[in-house]
């Protein structure tokens, strides 16, 4: 399968370098609007493969579409980043251009892909992605839950002194640092509750860090992280390509489940070869719904800002 990674900046190259060592595609291309970016990258990634061992063939192209041709999976993670003390919201204005054009340049190019996106506001860029579009649904999907719930799992075996690859845990809601719902009623160790092994106050303490995770990373590096937002990137791309029918939270649209409609939220999914296929009732609690529904007006305050651009 080709796959496409639009941006060639910290997050896109990393979602593209992951992407190459795991093999998920015969021709990976990247993308960028400046010049020369993405062709560098490109190589030099490409001259890793004989140290590290895979076969994708990597392009680099700057600004040409045609290059992406008969891509069967497109990750989108162009627009700015977000800086110390810039809030989600404010991307808005900016990377609502940036993110409509890219995807109408990509399905002139690619009609049956599937779009993975990861710029910022991500809860709002993914709808707008799909009012833009007019794409099946299923072939829209958010990546951030997959990110906070893998921040969410590092919090958690922060605490246990645990692997997180050991670790059941998964975020709901939107993609922000007071939207998102870590669902650590559900979270478990290897089937055991981790509620039974924490303290009320270890709880919230993990509750509340995981919410703040990206802020925490934007302060002390002084732009967004993206290693992990890559590798989260990447791991849907995976889970697409392989089939593999994984369990993951994604930003998708939403028509009745969780008590919404006309929105994109995090919710649980299977990812697979056609998108994401089937959302997962997980029964919330009434204080969980309460909460869901609040992370849901936020969002929606933030998609009212598109009808002024």
């Amino acid at each position: 399968m080709k796959v496409t990674v639009v941006g060639a900046g910290a997050v896109g190259a990393t979602c593209a370098d992951n992407i190459a060592r795991k093999e998920l595609a015969t021709e990976l291309v990247i993308l960028d609007i400046k010049e020369g970016l993405a062709e560098g990258k490109a190589q030099d990634m490409m001259q890793t493969a004989a140290l590290l061992g895979f076969d994708t063939k990597i392009i680099g192209s700057t600004n040409d579409y045609s290059k992406t041709a008969g891509s069967g999976v497109v990750v989108i993670t162009s627009g700015i980043p977000r800086k110390p003390g810039m809030t989600r919201e404010e991307l808005i204005g900016t990377n609502a251009g940036i993110v409509k054009g890219v995807a109408e340049n990509i399905l002139k190019h690619s009609p049956d892909a599937i779009l993975i996106v990861i710029s910022n506001p991500m809860d709002t860029m993914t709808y707008l992605t799909l009012k833009a579009t007019g794409l099946p649904k299923n072939r829209i999907i958010g990546m951030g839950g997959a990110l906070d719930s893998a921040r969410f799992r590092y919090q958690l075996s922060q605490h246990l002194g645990a692997s997180p690859t050991d670790l059941n845990a998964i975020v709901v809601g939107g993609h922000g640092d007071t939207t998102m719902i870590p669902l650590i009623r559900l979270a478990t160790w290897n089937s055991v509750l981790v509620s039974a092994l924490l303290s009320a106050e270890q709880q919230k303490q993990i509750v509340a860090d995981t919410m703040v995770g990206g802020a925490t990373l934007t302060k002390l590096i002084g732009t967004s992280a993206w290693y992990a937002p890559g590798a989260a990137g990447a791991s849907l791309v995976e889970s697409i390509v392989r089939d593999e029918k994984k369990l993951i939270s994604c930003c998708v649209s939403l028509d009745g489940e969780y008590g919404q409609k006309d929105i994109c939220l995090g919710v649980p999914v299977i990812i697979g070869k056609n998108g994401w296929e089937k959302i997962i009732d997980f029964d919330l609690s009434s204080e969980e719904q309460s909460l869901f529904s609040k992370s849901a007006d936020a969002v929606r305050n933030m998609n009212e800002v598109l009808k002024t651009l």
